[in-house]
């Protein structure tokens, strides 16, 4: 009855999913895409994949995307032969997946409906089906599961926020979630979450997150020379890279910026918008204050960024060398009431982060980086500009903030050989 009454529901929003697709794609700038969205995918996108198992992997945007690229590279070792293909819902996400050299084919994310659905199954054939985080569609997993598809949930996780909202709504997410194989939360209290909500107890398992599963090293002198280089950023300055700013964050940055390097020689700031259709937004608040900055697409060869200026990164794809280039780390969406976002991408190359107190999609990591000692935590605009001026002026408190957060990469991994065991009774 469920689906019955869903499929009803899904039919009487058809034209406005529609059409608010093209308005997101036109406003956003991204590609409509939409016979994929429909379930239609090309015969050369196909012929990628053609004659080999194929083992789906789907990941919301950029986040889930770099979650996912231990596992991905365990698959593409431990499965040589099968084909991988990555779906994505946002442009931003499917562009990161595309450079991925273990990835065979990306494709967007059907809409749920069922002929979408079905269309698009039928094409792919996926030997198994694996979900990045919470990603739960009715449509979808009936559809696998009628098809005998293994269908996987991988780096589950529900915040405190989304717990109370899935609760209320358990009888929504209890009969997709019943229909998957296996269920892999991050941790303990995750799993007990699900559970309550409506999975079935004997496929939740705890296997911890992919995220501390990303490759850590100390980036040295020499390879943050070629990469300051490459962005034409002077080898001889301090550099916060602010990544995934939200709205609401970019203002406060700049302020700091301005002030410190008014103070401290040789700054330079990076600047990573999450979404990248902001950048002429926060293009506006540069030149409001003053300072002068330069896009990441109109750097050449011939460019040459001097200190106290601004490299404002209008493109995807880049924030792991971003943070290997920096000497401080902000990270984003943590001074307004978005969530968070990855606080172990600069910890993995040995560099402090400064992140706010909005980390309710990573409370566990940001456990973490508090007991090593990996990042300052603050709580105002005002401690922002403190923290900064702290790190930029200690080479000494950066070495030991950025080791302990390469000691917390080592001591926390793991989680990526505890999924391949699960995805190994499916292939």
């Amino acid at each position: 009855m469920f689906f019955f009454v869903y499929n009803i529901l899904t039919f009487l929003l058809l034209i406005p999913v529609a059409l608010f697709n093209i308005y997101r794609s036109i406003k956003r700038g991204w590609p409509l895409a939409m016979a994929e969205r429909f379930g239609i995918v090309r015969k050369s996108d196909l012929a990628k994949i053609a004659g080999r198992p194929a083992i789906w992997l789907h990941a919301v945007s950029v986040g889930e995307v770099i979650a996912a690229r231990p596992l991905l590279k365990a698959l593409r070792s431990g499965y040589p032969n099968h084909a991988i293909v990555v779906s994505n819902t946002t442009e931003t996400g499917k562009a990161t997946a595309t450079g991925f050299a273990e990835v065979d084919l990306c494709l967007y994310f059907p809409f749920d409906f069922l002929f979408s659905v079905r269309s698009i199954l039928h094409a792919v054939k996926p030997r198994v089906i694996i979900i990045m985080e919470t990603e739960i569609w009715p449509n979808f997993c009936r559809e696998a599961a009628h098809r005998h598809i293994p269908l996987l949930l991988a780096n589950g996780r529900i915040s405190d926020r989304s717990f109370k909202r899935y609760l209320s709504f358990s009888w929504f997410f209890r009969p997709p979630l019943r229909c998957f194989s296996s269920v892999c939360m991050q941790s303990e209290v995750g799993s007990q979450r699900i559970i309550a909500i409506g999975a079935r107890p004997e496929t939740v398992r705890v296997t911890g997150n992919l995220k501390n599963d990303i490759p850590s090293h100390q980036v040295s002198e020499s390879e943050r020379g070629q990469l300051r280089t490459r962005y034409s950023i002077p080898e001889d300055c301090c550099v916060v890279t602010a990544g995934s700013t939200r709205e609401g964050e970019d203002q406060y940055l700049i302020s700091t910026f301005k002030e410190l390097s008014a103070q401290i020689r040789n700054l330079f700031l990076v600047l990573v918008p999450r979404h990248p259709e902001r950048t002429a937004e926060i293009a506006a608040l540069l030149e409001t204050a003053g300072v002068r900055y330069q896009k990441r697409t109109t750097l050449t060869a011939e460019s040459s960024l001097q200190s106290g200026g601004v490299l404002l990164v209008d493109t995807v794809g880049e924030m792991m060398n971003l943070y290997a280039l920096a000497d401080v780390a902000f990270v984003g969406g943590s001074m307004v009431p978005i969530g968070g976002h990855n606080l172990l991408e600069p910890a993995s190359v040995g560099v402090p982060c400064i992140f706010g107190t909005h980390m309710a999609n990573f409370r566990e990591i940001e456990a973490l980086v508090l007991q090593y000692g990996a990042g300052i935590q603050i709580h105002s605009p005002e401690e922002l500009t403190d923290s900064c001026r702290a790190l930029i002026t200690s080479a000494e408190l950066r070495r030991i903030l950025g080791q302990n957060g390469l000691k917390m990469m080592r001591d926390n991994g793991g989680a990526t050989e505890r999924h391949m065991e699960s995805i190994a009774r499916y292939l």
